[in-house]
């Protein structure tokens, strides 16, 4: 069966009665607008993984240049009505979100700060985003990131003061801590190469 399109409003089957009732009370979204947010909620959530809060903003924002005059309430009304949509179908799970993004994150060579970071944007509760980002190793993750940028031990030519500063500020920007950035940026490429091989992942061969 081929996706619908979020614009296309869910057939009711009532014959256009269930939205003249709901149309008395501007406070409550009518039949349309809560086909509307079902099918919306379904599409979005059929074409990548979402927060609980991007789904919602995502849902707001659409709603008020869909729907003329739409009240605030009705608005937020519709947010939760899709939250609660994608929780029924299981295909909105804060913790499972938070769990996959710090993980692909992690090996791809951010801090536990970064990631954390990123999930509270993303309106991720904070004890979610502890235990998501308890498995990230921040020295392995800082060695990738040292390949990916040529930093420490995978450095083309010789280093000097100058450089090695360079390094360890772009470490800090990526939320990596003093300790961590230095110990990176003077390993040797062994040294390197010894800790990515622990536990290797497809991140860790490109």
């Amino acid at each position: 069966m081929p996706m619908a399109n979020e614009d296309e409003p869910m057939t009711t089957g009532d014959g256009g009665q269930g939205e003249a009732d709901d149309a008395v009370d501007a406070e409550k979204p009518t039949s349309r607008m809560l086909s509307w947010s079902k099918n919306s909620a379904a599409y979005r959530l059929a074409r990548r993984m979402m927060s609980e809060r991007e789904l919602a903003d995502a849902i707001k924002r659409k709603a008020k240049s869909k729907f003329e005059g739409i009240t605030e309430a009705q608005v937020s009304a519709l947010a939760e009505f899709a939250v609660a949509f994608g929780r029924n179908m299981r295909a909105l799970d804060d913790e499972n979100y938070a769990q996959v993004r710090a993980a692909s994150a992690g090996r791809s060579g951010k801090s536990t700060r970064a990631v954390a970071r990123k999930l509270a944007e993303k309106g991720i509760e904070r004890g979610i985003i502890e235990t998501a980002v308890g498995e990230i190793d921040d020295l392995r993750s800082a060695i990738i990131y040292a390949r990916k940028k040529a930093f420490g031990p995978f450095r083309r030519k010789e280093s000097d003061d100058r450089q090695e500063q360079r390094e360890l500020a772009s470490f800090g920007r990526q939320g990596f801590g003093f300790e961590i950035g230095r110990r990176v940026a003077r390993m040797t490429r062994a040294e390197a190469e010894d800790i990515l091989s622990e536990n290797p992942t497809v991140f860790d061969q490109a």
